[in-house]
């Protein structure tokens, strides 16, 4: 499976898409879930989709097929886990609002504090609400793998879990909590995980034998072609075996990844010193990550500036001077109407798109490529826009 969720659009097929749109495989995204269903069953533990990076909630019956639940960051996400997905629904926030936390507990099964303070302050309340709720804490190793300092919950200074020292301060306040809870990674691999796990034990483990689980966060790029799964599955068995936990993965990314794309079209060609296209779509709202990372999305059938004959600098059409998606080069000559079709735009788009100079959201479409059968899911208008506002 490629960047591209092995989409290959003809013409017939782009002729009948609204763009800007996203558009996801099915085959895909059942062969990522079938991954995961796959490395949970040989590990023995429960892996849950997290809603932060991809809750396309049409897609809700066949994520029940194989996995065992949804974690959820907010009320809003909570309420989409139980509604549409069902299953457990784990909840983990920085902090929780006293005028939605009864909510929340109402809609979970697995809730998760971010501090010992917060848990203090909550806990009577959560207690009576839900005597049957699993609480946890979010704890902080202290130990860094990613390398892009705003993806890293373990940075200095991190808002971001308990420490060490300020879990053994207050482990006496901690009757009740029957797990675990930590998140090291971003795209990375089970190397990772194995020396995070190494830190949290370090620190952690004499705590292990009064909780129930724990759960391991998300960033696992476990459905990559190169991710080492027989080496988690054996990290996972390992530590089950030594402390008898329930042990609780929540990968977003890893359910969507290489599974849908972002068509595009040109709407306008000049030259100001190079050449310039402006697409329908817009890297400030459709694809934020595009400049949050940085990172640079791949172009079906284009190549870096240069590599072959003709150069384009591809721009959003919003007035934000520094919506640039990038420098790519193509063939041929882009002209008006030309679509683009922009690789693994699935995950940590959908959710975090916004409606910035009023740019509509793009549409959203399935592909089954097994069938070639595709499946128009929702366009968004002014209704949407003017309902985010007042």
């Amino acid at each position: 499976m490629n960047k591209f969720g092995d989409i290959q659009l003809s013409d017939d097929i782009t002729r009948r898409l609204s763009t800007p749109c996203y558009l996801v495989n099915d085959a895909a995204i059942e062969n990522n879930l079938s991954i995961l269903k796959d490395v949970g069953e040989k590990s023995d533990a429960r892996i849950i989709l997290a809603l932060k990076g991809f809750a396309m909630w049409s897609y809700a019956p066949l994520v029940r097929k194989y996995l065992s639940g949804v974690t959820a960051s907010s009320l809003n996400e909570a309420l989409l886990g139980r509604k549409e997905f069902k299953g457990d629904v784990h909840v983990y926030a920085p902090a929780y609002r006293d005028d939605e936390i009864d909510r929340i507990v109402d809609n979970a099964d697995h809730i998760s504090f971010n501090s010992i303070s917060q848990w203090m302050r909550l806990r009577d309340r959560v207690r009576k609400r839900k005597p049957s709720l699993s609480c946890a804490v979010r704890i902080n190793p202290e130990h860094s793998e990613v390398k892009t300092r705003l993806y890293d919950p373990s940075a200095p200074h991190s808002r971001l879990g308990i420490t060490i020292a300020n879990f053994k301060a207050g482990v006496r306040e901690l009757a009740g909590i029957d797990g675990l809870h930590f998140h090291n990674l971003c795209e990375l691999g089970s190397d990772s995980l194995e020396r995070t796990l190494k830190a949290v034990e370090k620190k952690f483990s004499f705590y292990f034998d009064r909780i129930s689980w724990i759960n391991m966060g998300g960033g696992h790029h476990i459905t990559r072609d190169d991710y080492d799964r027989e080496r988690l599955i054996r990290i996972i068995r390992d530590l089950k075996d030594r402390y008898h936990l329930t042990v609780y993965l929540e990968p977003g990314e890893a359910i969507a990844l290489n599974t849908g794309v972002l068509v595009s079209r040109v709407l306008d060609v000049f030259s100001n010193n190079m050449n310039i296209a402006i697409l329908d779509t817009s890297a400030a709202a459709h694809m934020p990550d595009v400049l949050e990372m940085p990172y640079r999305p791949e172009i079906q059938g284009a190549a870096l500036p240069g590599k072959k004959r003709y150069t384009y600098r591809l721009g959003g059409m919003t007035c934000l001077a520094g919506d640039i998606i990038g420098d790519y080069s193509f063939d041929s000559p882009l002209a008006v109407g030309d679509a683009l079709v922009f690789g693994d735009m699935a995950h940590y788009t959908m959710v975090k798109n916004n409606t910035f100079n009023g740019v509509g959201l793009p549409s959203i479409y399935r592909i089954d490529t097994r069938t070639g059968k595709l499946r128009h899911v929702r366009s968004f208008g002014y209704l949407d826009y003017r309902g985010r506002l007042s």
